[in-house]
């Protein structure tokens, strides 16, 4: 246990004490009585996918503002979304009351966001990751053991589909789950589903890995497709994980989130079966075989007239997801961090992780 100093600004009874979670959310939906009410500190490119949930969900969410630190990007924001922006966190808090901030900023500068948010009495909602190193995580540790309310928005483990093979995973259909191969997402929210979906935590894992580049046509980013025909490095990372008993391969490319020809692969390994990308195999006793496939159903094709959106999943003739957030019209990720902020509310009112 680290012995700290007091720190300036932040005060024992202020604050109920919660220490930082990185995965504190389940895929539970948990609906505020109210209309949540939060800032953002921050205007880059993920800024926008919490501004998109506001605006599809206004009965359940409001952005106070955004703290940009130029007239240009706040401009920008303001003429896209229609929401005020302003230079400082003190003028933010000033306008209007909220329940928490999202800390939407480069990796150096998260910590000192958030720390000036705790000192100011406001709990935070931070992206990942909440520090670029080890000191700094250190840091923000000592400022949750001194009481502030801080979570970090870890949402992949909450996108329909990997909510849905969580479920399936920790079930017990499959058995005891002991091998894990996961190529879906980078760094730690691949490590995140693939101990999620091992059914571990924090235990501690023998690594090893190598990274390779190869050629690679190239194709669309964050900026939209692309304008030539340009053959790229790509780099790959591949490790094993030897969590004593329990195995994860993690197999990624940078491009993979956009790419048009580099796929997402996923195998989880039962004793009693298994889940491959979309298919499900298990044996409901050694003599019976049953295998389906996760469906996922879309309101608003074919003539449907219920808007557009995801209603849920199907596992054979059971939901094994529905949906909490119709009619808003969210892409996967967008579901994720919908739940993050509904999760966020709710621990700011009962202290929960």
């Amino acid at each position: 246990m680290l012995q700290l100093a007091p720190l300036e600004g932040i005060r024992d009874e202020k604050f109920p004490k919660n220490r930082v979670k990185v995965e504190a959310f389940s895929m539970q939906n948990v609906k505020s009585p109210r209309q949540i009410v939060f800032g953002i500190i921050g205007s880059g490119w993920r800024t926008e996918f919490f501004l998109r949930i506001a605006r599809e969900l206004p009965e359940r969410f409001k952005v106070s503002g955004v703290v940009t630190r130029t007239e240009g990007s706040g401009k920008n924001i303001e003429e896209k979304f229609a929401i005020r922006t302003y230079r400082t966190i003190d003028d933010l808090l000033k306008a209007i009351k909220i329940d928490f901030a999202v800390v939407s900023v480069p990796w150096e500068i998260a910590p000192v966001r958030t720390k000036e948010l705790v000192e100011r009495g406001i709990p935070v909602l931070t992206e990942t990751p909440p520090a670029p190193d080890l000191d700094g995580l250190i840091e923000i540790n000592k400022l949750t053991e001194r009481g502030a309310k801080i979570q970090v928005a870890e949402q992949y483990h909450l996108h329909p589909l990997h909510a849905a093979r969580i479920a399936i995973a920790n079930s017990g259909k499959l058995g005891e789950i002991s091998q894990v191969q996961i190529s879906e997402c980078h760094g730690y929210h691949g490590i995140s589903l693939m101990r999620k979906l091992l059914g571990i935590g924090f235990e501690n894992a023998s690594i090893t890995a190598t990274k390779i580049t190869t050629p690679l046509m190239d194709g669309p980013n964050r900026d939209g497709g692309p304008r030539e025909e340009k053959i790229i490095e790509s780099r790959q990372v591949i490790a094993s994980f030897d969590f004593g008993g329990k195995y994860g391969i993690y197999d990624f490319t940078d491009e993979q989130y956009f790419s048009w020809i580099r796929s997402k692969r996923l195998l989880v390994r039962g004793s009693k079966g298994e889940i491959t990308g979309m298919s499900v195999r298990y044996l409901k006793d050694f003599q019976t075989p049953i295998e389906y496939d996760l469906k996922r159903v879309n309101v608003g094709e074919y003539g449907n007239l219920e808007g557009f959106g995801l209603k849920g999943i199907l596992a054979g003739e059971n939901w094994i997801y529905k949906n909490p957030f119709i009619p808003g019209k969210l892409s996967d990720d967008e579901i994720g961090v919908t739940a993050c902020l509904e999760k966020m509310y709710e621990y700011t009112i009962t202290g929960q992780d």
